[in-house]
């Protein structure tokens, strides 16, 4: 028999290192896809590297795209500072289309590879005010994803897994535990260093380190200073 095939969108952080533990674990045999979209910082490319090998990706792909040309995020635009406090509503984080680009690119991949599974990191319960991180965007990008493709007008139905969906960020790290993901590999940090240490003090700092502590394990997070 000829093992499925899945296309894993793989940042480098927390979330997609588990993502890809668990399609791993379904049996699935993952081609890693990863982005040099014009983020502050490479270090999460260098760790989405490091996560591949570990969890015994097939492949792992980075594609270039040019993000910061159109701006409008913390992420993507240098005069627009990272919050360290909370805030309320969309942050300044949340990069425009970015969901849709990534998944659109992974969609045409998973159709070269003949793979019928697409599995993304979003999570709806730790939400951070995303709007494509959330249960009805994933819904409606799956069935544009079968209207639009070649795979899908034959009958090769696509889905698109989002399995951590309805789990806490403490429910996603004893999962992932549970599955071999050595986190000390990842990096989730908005504005980490070259080296990958974290700021401790972002939004994706703080949702990463009260998911150990609820989880009542130990962070191995590498954090500046």
């Amino acid at each position: 028999m000829t093992a499925k095939k899945a296309v894993i969108l793989l940042s480098g952080g927390l979330d997609s290192a588990t993502v890809l533990a668990m399609a791993r674990a379904e049996g699935y045999e993952c081609y890693a896809l990863g982005f040099d979209y014009g983020q502050r910082h490479e270090a999460e490319l260098l760790a989405a590297k490091r996560v591949a090998a570990d969890l015994g990706a097939v492949e792992h792909k980075v594609v270039k795209l040019d993000l910061r040309s159109i701006g409008g995020s913390a992420l993507t635009d240098d005069s627009i500072e990272v919050p360290e406090e909370e805030t309320s509503g969309i942050p300044v984080t949340y990069v425009p289309a970015r969901n849709t680009v990534f998944l659109s690119i992974a969609l045409g991949w998973a159709e070269v590879l003949g793979a019928q599974d697409i599995f993304v990191g979003v999570n709806a319960v730790d939400y951070s005010g995303y709007p494509d991180c959330r249960p009805e965007y994933i819904e409606a990008y799956e069935k544009m994803a079968n209207l639009a493709t070649r795979a899908g007008v034959e009958g090769h139905k696509l889905s698109v897994r989002a399995p951590l969906m309805q789990m806490s960020k403490a429910d996603i790290v004893l999962e992932g535990t549970r599955l071999g993901v050595d986190y000390s590999l990842t990096v989730s940090c908005y504005q980490a260093r070259p080296d990958g240490a974290a700021c401790g003090r972002c939004d994706s700092c703080r949702l990463r380190a009260t998911g150990f502590t609820d989880a009542g394990l130990a962070d191995p997070t590498l954090y500046a200073g």
